[in-house]
């Protein structure tokens, strides 16, 4: 298969699309793909760090308000379009995939316009700007969330899930060992990160929370974001640190050990979400409000309603409630079971295998 992926500007778009290319490659090796992303956003590291030809465009998003740098990212649309129908004439694609950023309107647009086989991934419960746009002219829409599935035209939607569940699955049986991290494994563990970057609010409730968590029979691993370390332990200059808590500015090599974290306080971010659904991990999920249509949160109450995670709304984040939290699942195994139980329903560790078949469906279609 000749694949050209679009997706772009945050790792929420460009992850899933990576996994998919990983799963594709393992099934027919002779898979051939292009990447088209943005000229600014995070793919121009991450794409070609994985070994993939990156081409770019130049392209912006529309203003919410009545803006003349309206005008300006119409015409950048229009000449994305232009020069995307050259890049998919020269790379003769036999499906093109988008997996949202405002590059893959461009991209997708253009495909669709020159009759390519055209299908949009869309990642959160709250259907992106650009892939509702997109879904009047793709072939295929694949899903993540049920909750996305009204937003779309009926007929042509499959739930297929986020590839990275099957990228985090393949880890499944993973033998990491806590001592590496200065723990031990004869304790539940749970893990507490706010993204990459790391989330003020939740490394402020922690670093209040400390002095209960060392008390604790479960042990906690707890990344404040790179740029954030100094700030915290500079917080924790007076603090006791007790053995059962380790303090951490990240954590590398996620996928061999989110299989043996008992819990998880994270984000609600929609690759997240894959992951810890496809492994089945108790989460108490704290919603990012400083996202679009606060889909975070739409995203989480998808666990919730189903048993598997709790929710803390950021705004009443504080030491006792994450306490309050935490205890409750790392101190009950039969509630942690209930939780893991109820997450491995809704998780999907085959959704690469499920969106290559969407991808072949469209193919097909075509011919």
């Amino acid at each position: 298969m000749r694949l050209l992926v679009s997706g772009g500007g945050t790792g929420g778009h460009i992850y899933p699309a990576l996994a998919l290319i990983e799963r594709l490659k393992q099934v027919e090796p002779e898979t051939e793909v292009l990447y088209v992303g943005t000229t600014r956003g995070l793919e121009n590291k991450i794409v070609p760090a994985a070994g993939l030809e990156l081409k770019t465009l130049h392209t912006q998003g529309f203003k919410r308000s009545l803006s003349l740098e309206n005008l300006k990212t119409l015409y950048l649309f229009l000449k994305s379009v232009h020069d995307a129908k050259k890049i998919i004439r020269d790379f003769k694609p036999d499906v093109v995939l988008g997996t949202g950023g405002y590059v893959s309107g461009a991209v997708l647009y253009a495909a669709a316009k020159m009759h390519i086989p055209t299908v949009i991934h869309e990642q959160n419960s709250v259907v992106g700007i650009t892939n509702k746009f997109l879904s009047r002219y793709v072939d295929e829409i694949a899903i993540a969330f049920e909750a996305a599935r009204s937003q779309f035209p009926e007929g042509k939607v499959h739930m297929t899930g986020n590839p990275r569940a099957q990228q985090v699955a393949a880890n499944m049986n993973s033998d990491y060992s806590w001592t590496a991290d200065g723990l031990r494994d004869d304790l539940p563990t749970m893990m507490i990160f706010g993204g990459s970057q790391g989330a003020p609010k939740i490394n402020q409730s922690v670093v209040d929370a400390i002095p209960e968590f060392n008390q604790r029979d479960y042990q906690v691993i707890f990344a404040t974001g790179q740029k954030r370390y100094q700030h915290v332990m500079e917080q924790l200059k007076n603090v006791e640190i007790g053995d059962n808590v380790k303090v951490v500015p990240y954590i590398p090599d996620m996928p061999h050990k989110l299989p043996k974290v008992a819990a998880l306080v994270s984000r609600a971010g929609a690759t997240t979400i894959a992951e810890i659904t496809a492994l089945g991990i108790p989460t108490i999920l704290i919603p990012s409000p400083y996202v679009t249509a606060n889909h975070q949160v739409k995203n989480a109450q998808a666990l919730v309603k189903k048993g598997a995670a709790a929710m803390i709304l950021e705004d009443q984040l504080d030491a006792r409630t994450l306490l309050l939290q935490a205890d409750k699942i790392m101190t009950n195994p039969e509630v942690r079971e209930k939780m893991a139980q109820a997450s491995r329903e809704i998780g999907k560790p085959d959704a690469a295998d499920r969106l290559i078949k969407v991808l072949k469906k469209a193919e097909e279609d075509h011919r």
